[in-house]
């Protein structure tokens, strides 16, 4: 069955442009005498013929078949091969393919021209990298057709409009599933000094080796044993984790390509991937824009149902309650977790996120990890050679003070703050986790 098409009204190609250019001019030599009337009057006769028969065989010929390959799920920001396969017509023919991809992405490669052989089917491949995430539709293919003779040219749809989805970049999930959970914290940077088998849960009994604390020494087994023997410990599994997203207005900064929001998301796959990993049951919740609740689940399978919740979501230009956040929060989640919060504070936030994160600290444990804009530092960082980079960088200063004066008062309340770059967070997220987990805070 033939894919549904569109058909636009055929127009003058350059050839027809040529052709009656030169009649006009024919015309004008005729004016002068030169020539009789009856020669340029025929031979206008005998192009509109010409025309009239061109354009009724371009519109009888057929849309050429196409199919497009492409996933149906794509990472932001990363380049994907496109194909489409142009199936060609009874007779030879030259079409010019555009695939209809969603306005904004960047493509390599596009548009084709295509000699059309009978009865054969042509493909390419085409690069393409989505910007946004979300839900997006590839309305069809627009094709440039030519009449027999050249003199028209008309465009047409063809190919069945396809559905994508985007979702936050999950190609690092891919490399990490390949290393064990330690080789993957490491990975993504996180550094931590471990205690040999000093965790919460008891493990295995051992032979007793050279570093173990005498508090991991079994003095009944040893005795029994007649020679030393140490208790082996190992983290605490089946603990909870509540990745807690702020999806309001500060998180439409960029930098870069992405805006922080996107970043945020980033990270916390990766931090809930290594979660998983560990043996603990992971959860979302977002604020801001809109609320979204995932509630903790264990096994690596969560990850699916993580990218199923937030891969549409996007920032808003709304004022984030923290204060409405936390006081829903609070009767979703019951059991004891660890809260992880990603925003972007000011010193306007202060008292309504101090009084916030009060509230959770009655049940959780809570850590905030703040974004800080890499335009910020570099305005600090770089030479204040004129009146204008002296402002920018005094301005970006006094703004500094302020978000480590708000900073200082969660920590005065004993609540961990990660005050990062969004490069810094996804390392931040994960050596913080790994650490609470290895001290047995949570």
């Amino acid at each position: 069955m033939a894919n549904p098409f569109h058909t636009a009204i055929p127009k003058p190609a350059p050839l027809l442009v040529t052709a009656l250019a030169l009649w006009a001019a024919l015309g004008v030599v005729t004016s002068f005498g030169w020539l009789p009337l009856q020669i340029w009057v025929w031979s206008g006769v005998g192009l509109a013929v010409l025309a009239l028969i061109d354009a009724w065989r371009l519109r009888r010929r057929a849309t050429p078949e196409i199919v497009r390959n492409v996933p149906e799920a794509l990472p932001i920001g990363v380049e994907r091969e496109v194909v489409l396969q142009v199936e060609g017509g009874p007779r030879r023919q030259r079409v010019d393919v555009h695939d209809l991809h969603p306005g904004g992405w960047e493509t390599q490669d596009l548009p084709r021209r295509l000699a059309l052989a009978p009865g054969t089917v042509s493909s390419f491949a085409y690069r393409l990298r989505p910007n946004a995430r979300g839900d997006f539709v590839f309305d069809g293919v627009q094709l440039r057709l030519l009449s027999p003779f050249r003199l028209w040219r008309q465009s047409r749809v063809a190919g069945a409009p396809q559905r994508v989805r985007v979702f936050p970049n999950f190609a690092p999930l891919a490399r990490l599933a390949l290393l064990s959970a330690e080789q993957a914290s490491r990975i993504v940077g996180a550094h931590l000094k471990r205690r040999r088998g000093e965790g919460t849960d008891f493990h295995q009994m051992r032979e007793y080796r050279v570093g173990d604390s005498l508090r991991q020494i079994d003095w009944k087994a040893t005795a029994r044993a007649r020679r030393l023997i140490s208790r082996e410990y190992q983290d605490e599994k089946n603990q909870q984790l509540v990745m807690m997203l702020d999806a309001g207005r500060r998180m439409r900064a960029r930098d870069g390509e992405l805006a922080h929001f996107d970043h945020a998301l980033d990270a916390t796959l990766v931090v809930s991937y290594l979660a998983l990993r560990q043996g603990d049951a992971v959860g979302l919740f977002t604020t801001g824009s809109e609320q979204r609740w995932v509630a903790p689940q264990r096994s690596l399978g969560a990850i699916d149902t993580l990218l199923g919740a937030c891969y549409d979501l996007q920032p808003q230009s709304v004022a984030t309650d923290y204060l409405a956040a936390a006081t829903e929060l609070s009767l979703r989640q019951r059991r004891r977790a660890l809260l992880m919060l990603v925003t972007n504070l000011r010193d306007e936030d202060s008292e309504d996120l101090l009084t916030a994160v009060r509230m959770l600290q009655r049940r959780h444990l809570v850590v905030v990890a703040s974004l800080r804009e890499r335009a910020v530092d570099e305005a600090l960082d770089g030479p204040a050679d004129d009146h204008a980079t002296a402002i920018r960088a005094s301005a970006a200063a006094r703004y500094l003070a302020q978000r480590a004066a708000v900073h200082d008062a969660l920590r005065r309340h004993r609540v961990t703050v990660l005050d990062v770059t969004c490069e810094q967070l996804p390392a931040a997220l994960v050596e913080r986790y790994l650490a609470i987990k290895r001290d047995g805070l949570l």
